[in-house]
């Protein structure tokens, strides 16, 4: 073959659901044969395709294993009719039989994260991934070996006369993965990927793997998941880098897409979706997000109370976007000191939307409580007891219609909330999945603002500008109890995210009341925490997968 030749190689961002393998060996046929009929002679499909990512603990299960290796069979089979073509199936791998799943020694000898290579209706290779990821969200030394235990060398194959190497996510980001597979022969490197989406994450992963193309002289080549899996979401955003480090094509973000390049030994060439700003690909992630996580898991709709608050808006925008306004159902759910704005401006944003308003006041069930806990309350002032049981009724409602109705509930609290215990446990709390858990307030100001920009104003300006509230004593603002969100969001993502010490964030310039009262605030509400739902992860460090702090803890800095 002449060295200036071409290969058409196929991106297949696909959408995988974990444990779904006949779905998603469907649809990796389906692409291939897509990319066959335009012309592509190898196919990249994302890390752990087959299976979905991340499979957890359906790993440790035999039956599980054992299915994964029947339908990564049959996926050859179905592909044997296609002249010329190689598809590169991500999956798991185990080698023999059976193993004893429940013996972490012995299993963790036998299961790879691995890709394999279909052609003619055979698997012709297998590569196991050799770096095994152990951090943020990543948790893969818990299932799976190196490919080096294996003692397995870099796999190269060919396709028209192009040699092509295969990493797997985590591998291009060491030097001896890529440089294994150059040694080897391989004139491109092939990546495929499950890498889950964090703000920053779209460029900081083409500068890293623009440092691998150009340390080994190769075209990269980026295949990468889409779609929501719980609580993490996955950009798309494949793309294809020449041997200089330069994108010569990049795959559309947060959708399923087909792209096909035509490579060359050094060149690349393919169309180029742009990366959107930044409040774009975090609002792209939530709606992916609750699409996902209420597509898959067969929910009919969902429910949520509106305030007339920022946060509940927010989360209702998200919702319709991601849903459509037939399967969004809000309520509003005014107590004594709910403001007569709050009921103009929640029913102002439900028509703009065009989704179902109710109205049901929890004021008879608070008086009805109050009177209840008369006797053992008598001569006690009011205090945040009354505020929780206004919130806990409203938590009861919510979740009496999910019950009745098999919605379920969308919860409405943020970051900053859910750090400091700004939330009520089963009140405000109480539902199934809390779409901007990991959003911090003034994240949330913003995303309001540029949404709004997108073209009609879905979210009435009054939401925004009026400071935000609680409404549950009179004239409650939430700055009577916390610090300014500036402040506060500053401390939390130098403390939560960046592990930055007390004494260094009173250094940087923050106050060192407020530095004490914050942190003490996120360490003595963990408990609350634990109990919340989960919730869609935006930022490199989010409650949840990847923050596992002790309840109990003596600890200061």
């Amino acid at each position: 073959m002449p060295s200036n030749s071409t290969v058409k190689v196929a991106l297949a961002q696909i959408n995988a659901t974990v444990g779904d393998l006949a779905g998603n060996a469907r649809k990796i046929v389906e692409f291939s044969r897509r990319a066959h009929a335009q012309g592509a002679r190898l196919v990249l499909t994302p890390e752990l395709a087959l299976c979905g990512y991340p499979p957890e603990d359906l790993l440790l299960r035999p039956a599980f294993m054992q299915a994964c290796a029947q339908a990564l069979a049959e996926c050859a089979e179905a592909l044997a009719d296609l002249p010329g073509l190689h598809v590169v199936v991500g999956h798991p791998h185990q080698w023999g039989e059976r193993g004893d799943v429940r013996s972490k020694s012995h299993a963790v000898q036998q299961r790879y994260n691995a890709a394999s290579v279909l052609a003619g209706g055979k698997i012709i290779a297998t590569y196991c991934k050799r770096e095994l990821p152990n951090y943020q969200v990543f948790d893969e030394r818990r299932y799976f070996a190196s490919g080096r235990d294996a003692g397995q060398g870099a796999v190269v194959f060919e396709v028209e006369g192009l040699k092509f190497g295969l990493n797997i996510c985590e591998d291009a980001w060491f030097d001896e993965p890529a440089r294994a597979a150059k040694a080897a022969g391989a004139e491109v490197l092939c990546v495929i990927n499950a890498s889950p989406f964090h703000l920053g994450k779209v460029t900081e992963r083409e500068e890293r793997m623009a440092l691998r193309a150009r340390d080994v002289g190769m075209p990269l080549l980026y295949s990468h998941l889409t779609g929501g899996q719980d609580e993490v979401v996955f950009d798309g955003a494949s793309f294809a880098l020449d041997a200089q480090g330069r994108v010569a094509a990049r795959a559309p973000f947060f959708e399923e897409a087909l792209t096909i390049v035509e490579v060359g030994r050094e060149s690349v060439t393919g169309p180029t979706a742009p990366v959107p700003e930044m409040e774009a690909q975090a609002w792209g992630a939530l709606v992916t997000g609750v699409r996902d996580y209420i597509g898959k898991n067969g929910f009919p709709g969902i429910l949520l109370g509106l305030s007339g608050g920022i946060d509940s808006a927010l989360v209702l925008a998200i919702a319709v976007d991601a849903l459509g306004p037939e399967k969004v159902r809000t309520v509003m759910m005014p107590s004594p000191y709910t403001a007569d704005i709050s009921w103009i401006d929640a029913r102002d944003m439900a028509q703009r939307l065009g989704v179902r308003y109710d109205e049901i006041s929890i004021v008879p069930m608070f008086e009805a409580f109050k009177q209840s806990l008369a006797t053992e309350f008598a001569g006690l002032k009011e205090d945040t007891t009354e505020e929780n049981i206004q919130a806990r009724i409203r938590g009861t409602l919510l979740m009496a219609l999910s019950n009745k109705f098999g919605a379920i509930v969308l919860t409405t609290g943020n970051k900053s909330e859910m750090a400091t215990g700004y939330c009520t446990l089963y009140g405000d709390m109480a539902g199934g999945f809390a779409v901007i858990k990991d959003v911090a307030k003034t994240l949330v100001y913003r995303l309001a603002v540029w949404k709004n920009a997108q073209g009609a104003e879905v979210i009435p300006s009054r939401i925004i500008t009026r400071p935000p509230s609680a409404e549950l004593r009179p004239d409650q603002k939430d700055q009577d109890s916390l610090p300014p969100y500036e402040v506060l969001d500053g401390i939390l993502q130098r403390y939560m995210e960046d592990d930055q010490g007390i004494d260094e964030i009173i250094a940087a310039g923050f106050p060192a009341a407020d530095v004490e009262r914050v942190t003490r605030l996120i360490k003595i509400n963990e408990y609350k925490r634990r109990q919340a739902p989960i919730g869609i992860r935006i930022t490199h460090r989010a409650f949840g997968r990847d923050w596992r702090y002790p309840i109990t803890s003596k600890f200061r800095a």
